[in-house]
């Protein structure tokens, strides 16, 4: 197996950085748009909210397997670029109905819809184009780098997503986010070719999916790893769809609140980025994602604690603790999968851990959704969502890892043969 040796200080990484923290920034504005000009423009009900934020993350449910197959056998930076251009058509066509006044419910959810679809596959494809230009021992770097620069965009972003929404309209956002897709592009454009690590015959696509599928289930680390995740992410769609509801129909704040709120966890996130190379080193990547495990679980129990408006301060704590947990555990884990996958794999195992971890995003948003809807209303929704949490760090507590100090470490384990 072979890839690329670049220092994370090359041209190559930063271009690639550059390209993700200027489309990352204008996602988090969204973030907070969306939601709130299907509130207030549209005068959306809670299930409606749910169903836009989960139209984000459908994708990953109808095109998370396939797009392990499309990314082997495209080239990663057409694949990159194109995917930013209809991105930002996509959202340009939101501005453009709102000023011509045929702006409707349906066009946002359609719109969430293929901007998911694209992301699924850009996704994929930047998830296995940097452990090819970076080299293996800056990766837990450089992933760090990656997620502290999501803490900021997701700190900063929903923060001005908040006043421009309030000052100018959320339409404005949602146009500013179109335009940080066209500069993401023009810097992906750049981008040095990827070194191939494609097979010489190709796989028909569904030995292709069987592999990546075979490799995960048969790994005794990967695999407990992947079941966190996807509780974890059950979770995170459950709360985002829940959030702006909570706050704005149940505590009565202003956008801006909203935006600051939502920021919260995207401090949480970049302490979280922030000290995980040093967590890692010091206590162990197992030992930490069980930790951060259960940090996440107990910190969330503060957001159904905040009944009211003055104990928005507890909301906002709650979201940086877990978000910051979340994140500690998302690097070491997604820095495992691309040290410990054969490169000919790498594809489909990403694409395939995305699909179940991020394809139950928007299961979670729209179950969330419903059960605000009926009669245990918004707040014992986020209960019984702190209740499905407790299962993520159970998963943990009671596979390999936790007796583990690294999630890579040798303990005889064997892998049966995929392939």
């Amino acid at each position: 197996m072979t890839r690329g040796r670049h220092a994370a200080g090359d041209s190559a990484f930063w271009l690639f950085w550059g390209a993700m923290a200027t489309s990352s920034f204008g996602t988090a504005v969204t973030t907070v748009a969306f939601p709130l000009v299907a509130l207030q423009a549209l005068d959306a009900t809670p299930f409606e909210v749910s169903l836009l934020v989960g139209a984000v993350d459908l994708g990953w449910l109808l095109l998370g397997l396939p797009a392990g197959v499309i990314v082997q056998r495209t080239e990663t930076r057409i694949l990159q670029v194109g995917m930013d251009l209809v991105r930002a058509v996509a959202l340009l066509s939101v501005p453009l109905a709102w000023w011509a006044g045929v702006l409707t419910f349906t066009q946002l959810l359609v719109v969430a819809t293929v901007t998911g679809l694209a992301t699924v596959l850009f996704d994929v494809a930047n998830a296995t184009y940097l452990p090819k230009v970076v080299s293996r021992e800056t990766l837990v770097a450089s992933n760090s780098w990656i997620s502290g620069t999501h803490a900021v965009s997701s700190t900063a972003g929903p923060s001005l997503g908040g006043v421009i929404v309030q000052v100018l309209g959320g339409v404005v956002a949602v146009a500013i986010d179109a335009f940080t897709y066209l500069v993401s592009a023009f810097l992906l454009r750049r981008l040095p070719k990827a070194p191939s690590s494609s097979a010489a015959r190709p796989q028909p696509a569904r030995e292709v999916i069987s592999t990546g599928l075979g490799w995960i289930r048969r790994h005794p680390v990967m695999f407990p790893c992947v079941q966190w995740a996807v509780v974890t992410n059950l979770v995170s769609g459950a709360v985002a769809a829940l959030t702006p509801v909570y706050l704005v129909r149940v505590l009565d704040v202003s956008p801006l609140v909203v935006g600051i709120v939502l920021a919260a966890e995207g401090v949480g996130a970049l302490v979280g980025a922030a000290v995980t190379p040093w967590l890692s080193t010091r206590l162990g990547t197992a030992r930490v994602l069980v930790w951060m495990s259960v940090v996440a679980a107990a910190s969330l129990l503060l957001l159904p604690l905040a009944g009211t408006a003055v104990l928005v301060p507890l909301f906002a704590f709650g979201s940086l603790v877990s978000g910051g947990a979340v994140v500690v555990g998302s690097i070491v884990t997604r820095t495992h999968r691309q040290t410990d996958t054969p490169d000919e794999l790498l594809p489909m195992v990403m694409a395939a851990v995305r699909f179940f971890t991020w394809g139950v995003i928007p299961v979670g948003a729209v179950a969330a959704g419903a059960l605000a809807s009926s009669p245990v209303g918004v707040q014992g929704a986020l209960w019984c969502t702190c209740a499905v949490f407790l299962a993520g760090p159970l998963v943990l507590l009671l596979s390999p890892v936790r007796g583990r100090r690294q999630l890579s470490e040798d303990r005889g384990d064997e892998l049966v043969s995929v392939g």
